[in-house]
């Protein structure tokens, strides 16, 4: 089926994604999860806004109660939310019907096991392919499961808020903030849980997510969808601006002066914060980002904690460390009292937080963060991935390097990290220096052993 992906399912629908096929998916998960479980049965589902996903939930459903699974459904709600249902519920799994920051046509599932950890091509997600793919009939259990819907906002309002400071709450002290919910499911969770908080002030952009259409892309990643923000911001003199990708598990976020904080700063920001009562903690980042972030935790006496790439390493570094905290360069970011899962409520709940004890304005507090200059991610176009990853490695002998994920050269004054794409022949390249005369040198310098560059 060429509706699974490395982390989840995604496709467009009705073609190739369509009821049967998730019918078979909801097979298949359940098998899956009734096998490895000791005993309990209940498995949390939930779905998004888009105009595909009552009909895709309802084929899932049937599916798991086919094969004799118990189903919670939770409703609408955030991609977040079934971390925390599967655990306040004390299931063998959760599945989301989302495509995240897809366009309108797409949807699909992203699927966790028991204690929300996540499933995904390695770690389960070829187990449910190849039985989904086996599925001719329908298969009967001898005891089909139940159903119920439960409402769970007050129980995950609570659980977020351990996170937003209580000045906050209060009103004592009040921030305002842009909030673009990119027409996604952040147009449903953040008035349900930060709407009435008395100290904060929304400025709510594209809050309007049942029409099954998107004003820009429901990809804060992409600088272009951010402009709304950044325009409000500056508009209505916020302390702040957030942009939510479309299942709101990731966000961006832009300063008062209307420019985008990169999520690494965003990282180096506030380990600090989440250390000062922890000795020698740690924190966790994707090893894409700035040297500044493991220079900040360790400034305060933390560890730092290079990870490869993607949520299920993420989730995987953070609970083997107990990590307090966690970011990433997409715009996830992990919480430890959030079983190590990543949430994006809970980052906006930190961030404001953070903002809200200080007399400094975000963009004072990101420049001691500002050391050095970035290229962003680079794609190049490689016929062959390996090759071109070892001729760079072999340009500079003299460089340390590890390959935790892709290659990472380090040279002293810059370092620079390529990756292989999933999905696609390309390589991905990030490169630091310290000015941005030195990023244009030393990416001219690389970009011949890599390929042809592709701007997009």
């Amino acid at each position: 089926m060429t509706v699974f992906k490395a982390y989840d399912v995604r496709a467009v629908y009705p073609e190739p994604l369509c009821e049967e096929t998730a019918r078979k998916i909801g097979l298949a998960t359940g098998r899956l999860m009734l096998v490895e479980s000791d005993g309990p049965t209940t498995v949390v589902v939930g779905h998004d806004m888009r105009l595909s996903s009552p009909a895709l939930v309802k084929a899932l459903k049937d599916g798991l109660l086919e094969v004799g699974c118990d189903i919670i459904d939770v409703g609408l709600v955030d991609t977040p939310f079934i971390a925390f249902a599967v655990n306040h519920l004390n299931a063998i799994g959760g599945i989301q019907t989302t495509a995240s920051h897809n366009p309108a046509q797409y949807n699909g599932f992203k699927i966790c096991r028991a204690k929300a950890k996540p499933v995904g091509m390695g770690t389960g997600l070829e187990k449910i392919q190849a039985m989904a793919e086996d599925i001719d009939e329908p298969t009967i259990a001898t005891d089909r499961g139940s159903e119920k819907s439960m409402d769970l906002w007050d129980a995950y309002r609570e659980h977020v808020f351990t996170y937003l400071d209580p000045k906050i709450q209060s009103g004592e002290i009040t921030i305002r903030a842009a909030v673009d919910a990119s027409n996604g499911m952040a147009g449903t969770m953040v008035p349900k849980l930060f709407r009435d908080v008395k100290g904060l002030e929304l400025v709510e952009i594209n809050f309007e997510n049942d029409k099954g259409t998107f004003v820009h892309e429901p990809n804060p990643l992409v600088d272009a969808n951010l402009q709304q923000t950044i325009d409000a911001v500056k508009e209505h003199n916020c302390h702040l601006g957030i942009c939510f990708d479309g299942d709101a598990d990731r966000c961006m976020v832009v300063d008062e002066k209307g420019s985008i904080v990169g999520c690494d700063l965003i990282t180096a920001w506030l380990a600090p914060k989440f250390l000062a009562n922890e000795e020698a903690g740690s924190i966790v980042y994707d090893l894409r980002s700035s040297h500044a972030v493991a220079k900040s935790i360790e400034s305060v006496g933390g560890s730092s904690v290079r990870s490869r790439v993607g949520h299920v390493f993420m989730k995987q570094a953070m609970a083997e460390h107990d990590a307090s905290f966690g970011g990433e360069l997409s715009g996830h970011f992990y919480f430890r009292d959030n079983f190590y899962a990543d949430s994006g409520a809970m980052a906006f709940a930190a961030v404001v937080s953070a903002l809200a004890n200080s007399d400094a304005s975000m963009s004072e507090q990101i420049v001691p963060h500002q050391q050095f200059s970035q290229s962003g991610e680079i794609n190049f176009e490689a016929e062959d991935k390996d090759a071109s990853m070892a001729m760079l490695v072999a340009a500079y002998p003299d460089a340390t390097v590890d390959r935790l994920d892709g290659v990472t050269v380090d040279c002293g004054d810059w370092w620079c990290n390529v990756r292989a794409s999933n999905t696609e022949p390309l390589l991905r390249l990030n490169l630091e220096a310290a000015s941005p005369e030195a990023v244009t040198t030393h990416v001219a310098e690389v970009s011949p052993l890599l390929g042809i560059r592709v701007d997009h």
